[in-house]
């Protein structure tokens, strides 16, 4: 990576904490997981950057979930029924009012598992005008943790495209920053920029973008892995300014 290339995402760094400024109540939402409680252990690069950028901003109204430590089971699929799409109904609310103080919240995962977290990301969503997903590529795709919460996040979505009820995101802004190492990344960030449209966000393009190392997809030394750790903290991690 050239030194026009660092610069290049500096810049993108930049335009994206301007483009945050604007916003009241900010959630990150991180999703890339890493064994990190051995000694020394470490978060992700793209952990990392969410609590980089809230540095950054010092703005008390920016709260950070890590998804990956949350207790959310996998989507039950009631999307594709032989009855039909159940997924978002009426009789699928969380009646706590404490985790779903919206009463916003449809989802027949929570309902059927009592020990179910999901509340805890959408209760802050709905608090919220912007909201930032982070997350990394494996495999050509996104991690399996940022694809389990987009899939049980399916009812806000069925709301507005299926159920014909209005779109209740429709006036929070969404961004993913999505950190790679070497393969698909512009492709995988296209294809979730796309998803979150049809979720109904407002996406803005300042919010959403992707750092890969190497654009060599057959780079799988441990040395390209160890560079671009450190060319990832170099470019987003020490300027404190």
């Amino acid at each position: 990576m050239t030194l026009d290339d660092e610069q290049h995402y500096k810049n993108i760094l930049e335009d994206t904490l301007q483009a945050l400024k604007k916003y009241k109540k900010i959630l990150f939402l991180t999703t890339s997981n890493r064994w990190s409680k051995e000694e020394n252990g470490e978060k992700p690069k793209s952990t990392l950057l969410a609590y980089e950028i809230a540095k950054r901003l010092k703005n008390s109204n920016i709260s950070i979930i890590e998804v990956p430590v949350l207790k959310i089971y996998p989507c039950e699929g009631n999307v594709s029924t032989k009855n039909g799409n159940s997924c978002g109904l009426v009789s699928s609310k969380l009646k706590d009012p404490s985790k779903n103080p919206s009463g916003n919240h449809r989802c027949w995962a929570s309902i059927n598992n009592h020990d179910d977290e999901l509340w805890k990301i959408s209760k802050e969503l709905f608090e919220s005008d912007c909201v930032v997903f982070f997350g990394s590529i494996r495999w050509g795709q996104m991690n399996a943790e940022y694809q389990k919460l987009i899939e049980r996040l399916t009812w806000i979505e069925n709301r507005h495209s299926t159920l014909g009820e209005e779109n209740i995101i429709k006036d929070i802004s969404a961004g993913i920053i999505i950190i790679s190492q070497n393969w698909n990344g512009t492709h995988v960030l296209d294809t979730q920029k796309k998803v979150l449209e049809f979720f109904g966000f407002d996406v803005i393009d300042n919010l959403s973008w992707n750092w890969q190392y190497t654009n060599v997809d057959t780079d799988e030394s441990k040395q390209s892995y160890i560079d671009a750790a450190n060319q990832f903290t170099k470019i987003f991690l020490e300027d404190d300014n």
